[in-house]
């Protein structure tokens, strides 16, 4: 675009034309002032977004944000503080240490337990989570209390049709009540030899994190299942049974299979789906069926009138096997096919049995009770109850 002086500047005082080359020196002149415009333009603005940009960092960094990158996990102070204590006993990091987490405000408890670091005890959970447990399909809930209490309410309001000009009358009010579930000290105690410790190369949060929770298990399922109540959860099999529709609150309703320890040689099925039946269709729903690997492999046996067999084996990888159209929970602490025997359990244990458990595992190393190895005590505080009588049928082999 020419300037209006550049015009005025192509001819000479004469009036005659200017020549082509001055023309051209002229549009240059005109072209290289604009561009040094633009640039000066340019860096203005990128100065002012450096400025932006470098306050944008002290705020950040005088607000101790959290880093983006994953490798500030590996170097959490936790894990370096709890792996110093399994290794060699320092507890100077883990004494100053304060984790987050309303659970987990203290690192030191006053008998010297620690807790463990949060990675380790979400490997813990996830095993207990995934094992052949009631844990699996029961109600989990976690607790900052030494008990947990349950609201159960044993009818409904009562209702009741209205006309117009008749006088409504006082319907049923629903009766409230309250089971309370005490937490209970669960505990394991492995141990690894000090030189083992001293190998860098070994992982000791992984290992004592699998120990750990193989002997939780273990000691969970039994006492879901047959625990007596004292100083460890209430199992379901601990409490009375009858006649399913004769039982009262704090009874289970059980159906028998027609002979005495053993399935109905004519009409091997018909215990199954009387069992399936006998529970109430809100609970049907979300029912699981609970037996142990021999009354598994007899069961898987049963075929109905039509030839075809009651057990289906799921197509999908970590699906359980289902048994008329149900899943199938292996519990090896369930009893075995005998007489009287409530070998098979059916119920909605969601809303039939409740585990109660406070979340932090504590661990205590000891490296002198047993020289030249070193021991941990693990502790964890879980209770168990049936929340719903209800919801749980049992299947008993008697005539």
């Amino acid at each position: 675009m020419t300037h209006p002086e550049t015009k005025a500047q192509t001819s000479d005082q004469t009036g005659a034309p200017a020549s082509p080359a001055t023309e051209m020196k002229t549009a240059l002149a005109g072209f290289v002032t604009d561009l040094s415009h633009f640039k000066s333009d340019i860096q203005t603005q990128l100065t002012k977004q450096e400025e932006r940009l470098m306050m944008m960092d002290r705020k950040s960094a005088s607000l101790a944000r959290p880093a983006l990158a994953t490798s500030a996990q590996a170097d959490a102070p936790h894990q370096k503080a709890f792996n110093a204590y399994l290794r060699s006993g320092d507890d100077d990091a883990l004494r100053g240490l304060q984790l987050d987490g309303k659970a987990m405000s203290t690192a030191v408890a006053g008998d010297g337990g620690y807790l463990v670091d949060p990675e380790t005890a979400a490997n813990i959970q996830s095993v207990l989570t995934g094992t052949a447990s009631i844990r699996a399909i029961a109600n989990v809930v976690n607790v900052e209390a030494t008990s947990f209490d349950v609201l159960i309410d044993h009818s409904d309001a009562g209702t009741g049709w209205a006309t117009e000009t008749a006088t409504s009358v006082e319907t049923g009010t629903p009766t409230v009540d309250r089971i309370t579930i005490p937490l209970h000290e669960l505990s394991a105690l492995p141990k690894a030899s000090q030189r083992l410790l001293d190998d860098s190369a070994f992982d000791v949060e992984t290992w004592l994190a699998s120990k750990i929770a193989d002997k939780f298990a273990a000691s969970e399922a039994a006492a879901f299942v047959n625990g007596d109540g004292v100083d460890k959860p209430t199992g379901f099999l601990t409490y009375n049974t009858a006649d399913n529709g004769s039982e009262v609150w704090g009874e289970l309703g059980h159906i028998r299979s027609g002979v005495d320890g053993a399935f109905d040689t004519a009409n091997p099925a018909d215990a199954i789906i009387d069992l399936v039946y006998a529970l109430g269709a809100d609970y049907r729903a979300n029912a699981s069926f609970v037996m142990n690997s021999k009354t598994a492999g007899d069961v898987r046996k049963l075929k109905d009138a039509d030839g075809r067999f009651l057990w289906a084996d799921s197509l999908a990888d970590g699906q359980p096997a289902r048994l008329m159209g149900y899943p199938v929970l292996t519990a090896e602490d369930m009893p075995d096919i005998a007489s009287w025997a409530p070998a098979i359990a059916f119920g909605d244990f969601g809303k039939g049995y409740t585990v109660a458990e406070r979340p932090d595992t504590r661990i205590l190393r000891d490296p002198f009770s047993a020289k030249p190895h070193v021991l941990f005590y693990a502790t964890k505080r879980v209770g168990g109850d049936v929340s719903d009588f209800a919801a749980i049928k049992l299947l008993k082999f008697a005539a």
